[in-house]
């Protein structure tokens, strides 16, 4: 009989779990098949020592997939420097970072219905029970460069379905996911950031209060481990997991390509429940959300009350008669007495209230983040190659050069988890390309 751990320790299996998120990006399919089949302790062990673990039974494994699980192996050693020690690991928790794994109380168990690309682990900062608040929870996603009408709807959307008792989930970016977080702590309710990088590293910048506030209400959740940070491709990767944890999906403002759309299409791959609040035909930011409607069978809702209908089983909606209705700022009436195509733009700072305070619910009815301007970033050039055509193992490599200086090609292969004659290859397609070129130092992004 194997002993339980000291008390505040980690298990040999949490830890290597924890271990696993500094090794490999999430969503790896072939890593997740080894933990299911040996575990994670003896993946990770297999790893350290550069081999493949030993096979289960009488059953030998087909050489094509040794020699693919064998060059897995070697990309995930390249960041075995990086790994902490247990001890190290326990330290996070005096930061209030916590770890779940799944079998422990607070994993969500709806994340098994990404089958290969679930979490490894997940790391927690807040105070809020993630797995009992996603039970009844909505994910709330949109543009970054949110309308007015997409940031108000946002707003009190998310302030109306928390103050009914369900939680909120989102991406901790600017525009309609900053409106829905702010929207949810102005009611009093639970919200849940999903983010592309360590819960310890506040991206976006501007985001870093609004953070804090997750944190003491609700729950900052990442697959990536303290200290991380983002790249493009990791907002993809996260988005399965926002529509993983929430019972339904709201598309509230879209373009025909972007993230919330990804995240609509992993909720209605995984069988949730899909919505899209409608917008101007003229409108470009609302023009995924139509296609959601038209093509994907989302539900048109015009109201909270509607999302939490279509949410709520056959037979168990109850309005609490002592919920406050959030109110338009413009009049008297109900929110969810009217349809969102009444709520009129208001201009203003969102921040202007303090989360929670009774004016709180009329500042959110801004945009909350104004859209950064073009002029203050140079645009490079990239003529030969569209990102949307990249492999994948390229993408990634661009995702780890830096975004300033130079970098040698070692270091690129570390950053991007990968081997180093992979990225060489990789290397020489961007640079063909135009994405980059030779400096001093090794390679950095082009400057033309």
């Amino acid at each position: 009989m194997t002993a339980s751990p000291p008390a505040g320790a980690l298990s040999d299996e949490s830890y290597a779990r924890a271990a696993l998120t500094y090794l490999a990006e999430p969503a790896d399919q072939w890593l997740n098949g080894l933990i299911s089949a040996h575990g994670a302790r003896r993946t990770l062990e297999a790893i350290k020592e550069g081999r493949l673990p030993e096979p289960i039974g009488d059953f030998p494994i087909p050489q094509f997939i040794q020699r693919t699980l064998q060059r897995s192996i070697e990309r995930w050693r390249v960041r075995l420097d990086e790994l902490p020690t247990p001890d190290e690991m326990i330290a996070f928790r005096t930061s209030g970072i916590r770890l779940t794994c799944p079998g422990d109380p607070e994993w969500p168990e709806q994340l098994a219905d990404l089958g290969l690309d679930q979490p490894y682990a997940l790391w927690l900062r807040g105070t809020a029970d993630l797995r009992f608040n996603c039970l009844r929870s909505v994910a709330v996603v949109g543009s970054r460069a949110a309308t007015a009408y997409g940031s108000y709807v946002a707003a009190e959307f998310a302030a109306s379905v928390a103050a009914r008792g369900w939680a909120v989930v989102s991406g901790g970016a600017f525009g309609v996911d900053a409106s829905a977080h702010r929207g949810a702590l102005g009611a009093d309710g639970v919200t849940v950031a999903v983010l592309a990088c360590g819960v310890d590293v506040p991206y976006p910048v501007g985001h870093t209060e609004l953070f804090e506030a997750v944190a003491a209400q609700g729950v900052i959740v990442s697959e990536w481990p303290p200290g991380r940070t983002v790249s493009r491709l990791r907002f993809l990767v996260r988005n399965r997991v926002i529509a993983a944890l929430a019972t339904g999906t709201l598309v509230v403002e879209a373009g025909e390509r972007s993230g919330a759309v990804n995240t609509a299409r992993h909720a209605r791959d995984l069988g949730r429940r899909l919505m899209a609040v409608p917008g101007p035909v003229t409108s470009d930011q609302s023009a995924g959300c139509h296609r959601i409607i038209r093509e994907w069978q989302g539900t048109l809702v015009t109201t909270a009350a509607e999302v939490i209908e279509h949410l709520s089983p056959i037979g168990a909606i109850s309005e609490s008669t002592n919920v406050p209705a959030v109110t338009d700022p413009a009049s008297s009436a109900p929110v969810d007495s009217a349809p969102v195509g009444s709520a009129p733009a208001v201009t203003g700072p969102a921040s202007s209230a303090p989360v929670g305070s009774p004016s709180a619910s009329l500042a959110l009815a801004s945009p909350v983040d104004p859209p950064r301007s073009k002029s203050s970033r140079r645009r490079r050039l990239r003529p030969a190659l569209d990102l949307d055509a990249m492999d994948l193992e390229t993408t990634q490599v661009l995702d780890a050069m830096p975004a300033r200086g130079g970098m040698a090609t070692t270091r690129i292969a570390q950053r991007a988890g990968m081997v180093p004659t992979t990225v060489v290859r990789c290397l020489a397609v961007l640079a063909a390309s135009g994405f980059i070129e030779r400096c001093d130092e090794g390679w950095r992004l082009s400057r033309g």
